[in-house]
């Protein structure tokens, strides 16, 4: 199946699908994380670094990069359930970490959360590491 599918940067045309996509692979996310919220935001910031996965036409997955000039930083990963071990999630991942390396980032950092066993058995089944760390956050005002 591998060579039917095709990433490809993130187009205006695709919003609808990358929601319903969102919409069915996070169903648990927090208000802040609104997908069209979250859209209109990325395309602000290194807009070619937001990758789009297709079978034909039919979008099935996504994953957003962002490079700070220190660490690269991965999320939105996504599969859709039907494609799940076919790849996708591979496919996303090397072309977020191709362009990450193309402009110099040496580490790249991602977040998954502790009970998606999943998630993390597919990184480390491609060379991700758990670190010894704790991840802090802190929700700033924003006119989203």
């Amino acid at each position: 199946m591998e060579n039917s599918l095709q990433v490809r940067p993130f187009e205006p045309s695709d919003e609808g699908d990358v929601v319903s996509l969102w919409e069915l692979t996070f169903p648990d996310e927090p208000p802040w994380n609104e997908s069209r919220a979250l859209i209109r935001q990325k395309l602000t910031t290194q807009p070619e670094l937001f990758f789009v996965c297709l079978d034909a036409n039919r979008l099935i997955g996504t994953a957003i990069a962002g490079y700070d000039g220190v660490r690269g930083w991965v999320h939105k990963v996504a599969s859709h359930p039907d494609y799940r071990g076919q790849g996708v999630g591979r496919l996303l991942m090397d072309a977020a970490e191709r362009a990450l390396t193309e402009r110099g980032c040496v580490k790249l950092n991602l977040q998954v959360r502790a009970q998606n066993d999943p998630a993390a058995g597919f990184y480390a089944s491609i060379g991700y590491d758990t670190e010894d760390r704790i991840s802090m956050s802190k929700h700033l005002e924003s006119d989203r």
